[in-house]
């Protein structure tokens, strides 16, 4: 260290455990079993309608990173399924390259952990989710430690609160549905999304019914959720388009790049992907073949490194930016709406209302929802600080 120099704070500990938070009411998609959906010993079910796994409850892993000085900066990161396999990941190999650096450099300690396992972990899964966590605890260290919040360290705060969008409806019947959305709608919500899984009446009958509900003003897109074929999901999004659809979410398999892109140049609504990507090359092998319009990214799977760069990337490209709702304890959320007032083309965000407001009873921060937009955390760093002693009673013990 040169004369004259500031001694760097450096990371002295990291911490990682999962949460585990009950719920009574189903998570729209998925997060209690409906009738005739089984949960196993590990309280594990699938939903048949798009062959996917879920918990019964809100999972969680939080990281905890303290500096020499005594700094303290939270990440989160997805937890859903398996988190003993990120906890592993994190506990058995991260913690000792992250250990004695320093948080200012979080870009260059993202890039060398990820460098590191691209033979291990290639580039998506729990290795990345893992490295998530970790990549929002640095950003929120580098902003206490700079007295910054992480939208300032970014670049810049481009407004003062993002606009919301209401994501899932969850009412057994179609007419319930209809009602409730009516009820937010009266909040100062005019965004919907609706799930087509559980469209109980078919997705066409459910935007024609909302339509109705709504009135002509309100926007209301349609999450397929990977549950059907290029074919399909074309027939479908025509068909819901008589009534005016906003846009169409996941209409193909993660994997099926030629089907998307398919998709997307036979109808004029805009699609929307990006809730499973990882990191900005995922987001570029989609945007290259013009698949896609809207770009959702999820700070759970990214961190806000990767957030950034494929926000930017789809910048670059003209495509607007919708990022997924984060669910979990509002550590990533906070960082997602950091990352959102930085980002040019962010447009609008998700509202897990569900998730967003039954657990931000745990994190002390300013961050709300309310009359049709999100008002952002305060302070340096994420704007957030974690109560401790709150959060005890859902650690799961391993």
């Amino acid at each position: 260290m040169q004369s004259g120099q500031v001694k760097p704070d450096l990371v002295s500990s990291v911490e990682a455990f999962a949460l585990s938070i009950p719920r009574d009411t189903a998570l729209y998609g998925g997060f209690k079993a409906r009738d005739g959906e089984s949960v196993n010993k590990n309280g594990y079910f699938i939903r048949p309608e798009n062959r996917t796994v879920y918990p019964d409850r809100d999972r969680s892993i939080v990281i905890k990173i303290t500096t020499e000085a005594g700094l303290v900066g939270w990440g989160e990161t997805y937890g859903i399924v398996a988190p003993g396999a990120t906890l592993a990941i994190i506990n058995e190999l991260l913690v000792d390259f992250v250990i004695g650096r320093d948080p200012l450099n979080r870009e260059a300690i993202h890039e060398s952990l990820y460098d590191m396992q691209r033979v291990r972990g290639y580039n998506g899964g729990y290795y990345l989710d893992a490295l998530a966590g970790i990549d929002i605890a640095l950003w929120d260290l580098a902003g206490k430690i700079s007295g910054c919040s992480v939208a300032q360290l970014l670049g810049g705060s481009r407004r003062d609160t993002v606009p919301a969008y209401i994501s899932g409806l969850p009412k057994q019947t179609l007419a319930e549905r209809a009602e409730y959305a009516r009820e937010w709608q009266a909040k100062g919500f005019n965004h919907f999304k609706f799930a087509a899984p559980l469209a109980s009446e078919g997705v066409v009958e459910e935007i024609k019914t909302l339509r109705a509900a709504l009135g002509k003003k309100a926007k209301i897109a349609c999450d397929l959720l990977w549950a059907y074929e290029a074919h399909e999901s074309i027939s479908l999004i025509e068909q819901m388009n008589q009534y005016d659809l906003w846009f169409a979410e996941a209409p193909v398999p993660s994997e099926d790049l030629e089907g998307l892109s398919h998709v997307s140049s036979r109808t004029s609504v805009p699609i929307a992907v990006g809730e499973e990507w990882r990191t900005v090359y995922d987001a570029t092998l989609r945007i290259n073949k013009r698949a896609c319009r809207i770009v959702q990214p999820e700070m759970g799977h990214t961190g806000i490194t990767q957030f950034m760069r494929i926000a930017r990337y789809s910048g670059a490209n003209h495509l607007e930016v919708l990022p997924h709702a984060t669910i979990g304890l509002g550590i990533f959320m906070a960082a997602s709406l950091q990352a959102s007032v930085a980002s040019q083309n962010c447009v609008r965000h998700e509202y897990q209302h569900q998730v967003f407001n039954k657990n931000l009873r745990y994190i002390k921060t300013t961050m709300a929802c309310e009359n049709g937009e999100y008002t952002l955390p305060t302070g340096p760093g994420l704007g957030i600080e974690v109560d401790e002693q709150a959060i005890k009673p859902f650690i799961e013990q391993s």
